[in-house]
């Protein structure tokens, strides 16, 4: 549980008494933030005593009498203007007026309660002092929780884009001083190699396309009766000729057409993401299930591969963005790290989830779990 400092400064000290008392087992639940709020009191029997207090020890709430021998507290409040603070003050006074509150707020004062003030009225003021501090905060945390991920996301950005770049420039510095003589055919690999690279970046931007519009809720969805067997088959066909390359077996299994409601393109990006998973850390030779059924009102899709696997270590950081696993045995596959990350983003849409399981040298299997109705 949270605990807010408050600090009330009153010349009566039956007055600051009876604050700790009723501040004492007092706590407030904010909407919107988990767990409750409670709350330490400290007393000032004098303005000059606040302001000590404040400036060895600031508290989250000042409440401040109007009236005290020596500096007034609307002299307090002068004194602290201008400080860079998230302090809220609360004024008791028994000389209660429009001009006073005016005058008080004027100074910076947060909210005003007057002499004799009932234990409900001081909680209510102060639940309502807290709920603003605490959704404050709460804003402060994750704006700079905001400005951490964009850095983080601007630096892998440059850093998976510098990688590909810089082979490219590498391959085509090698053709234009025809390092490998005039044999033209010298220089096929060269070509093939940075059509590769290429290949890498324009599936990294389509997958930050894909996220982008799946974060910001710009995406336009367009949900019909979507067959996954024929998404399934589309999805095989367009990597006939990686798997034919590599030997590798890929087979569809489903009883018949499993129709769900959906958006064509984002059923045709899960499959896509995952069957080139299953390709890409397969071993040449390997085998590829993708089982398709209906369960209730989910379908299920879960594709299975022979390939390395991965250990359990990896898999607990497996769905973040840009999160590749990066081994002996993975070091020379290209791939932008975001593939499973929209693959999530994708199923909680349709309130649906994925879960891996993998076993290192047996393959790995993703389950993708979607609400069949949309």
């Amino acid at each position: 549980m949270d605990t807010l400092k408050v600090l009330v400064t009153d010349d009566e000290m039956g007055m600051r008494l009876g604050v700790s008392r009723t501040l004492r087992d007092f706590s407030v639940r904010v909407p919107d933030v988990n767990g409750a709020v409670a709350f330490s009191v400290d007393q000032a029997e004098s303005g000059e005593e606040a302001l000590a207090k404040i400036d060895s020890s600031p508290p989250d709430i000042l409440l401040l009498d109007h009236k005290m021998p020596g500096i007034s507290g609307l002299e307090v409040l002068d004194r602290l203007a201008g400080r860079e603070t998230d302090m809220l003050t609360i004024m008791i006074t028994a000389y209660a007026s429009i001009e006073t509150a005016v005058t008080a707020t004027k100074r910076g004062a947060y909210d005003f309660l007057a002499k004799p003030f009932t234990p409900d009225e001081l909680k209510s003021t102060i639940r309502k002092a807290a709920a603003r501090l605490i959704l404050a905060k709460q804003a402060r945390r994750l704006a700079e929780e905001k400005r951490r991920v964009r850095f983080e996301f601007i630096r892998v950005l440059g850093h998976e884009l510098k990688a590909p770049l810089n082979a490219v420039v590498g391959y085509l510095d090698m053709l234009q001083s025809h390092q490998l003589g005039d044999n033209l055919a010298a220089y096929d690999e060269l070509v093939t190699r940075s059509q590769a690279r290429m290949d890498g970046m324009r599936k990294l931007i389509a997958d930050l396309l894909d996220l982008t519009q799946i974060e910001s809720g710009e995406k336009h969805r367009e949900l019909a009766e979507v067959d996954l067997a024929a998404a399934a088959a589309s999805a095989i066909e367009a990597v006939a000729a990686q798997v034919a390359q590599r030997g590798i077996t890929v087979a569809l299994h489903c009883a018949g057409p499993l129709a769900i409601l959906a958006d064509a393109r984002e059923i045709e990006i899960i499959f896509n993401n995952l069957l080139t998973n299953a390709i890409k850390y397969n071993r040449d030779g390997g085998r590829v299930d993708i089982t398709l059924q209906r369960t209730g009102k989910q379908a299920v899709i879960a594709v299975a591969d022979t390939g390395i696997g991965m250990s359990a270590e990896e898999l607990k950081r497996l769905f973040g963005e840009f999160v590749r696993i990066r081994n002996e045995k993975t070091h020379n596959i290209l791939g932008s790290g975001l593939g499973l990350s929209i693959v999530r983003k994708l199923a909680l849409l349709y309130h649906g989830d994925v879960r891996a399981e993998s076993q290192p040298d047996a393959g790995s299997t993703f389950t993708v779990t979607l609400d069949a109705e949309g």
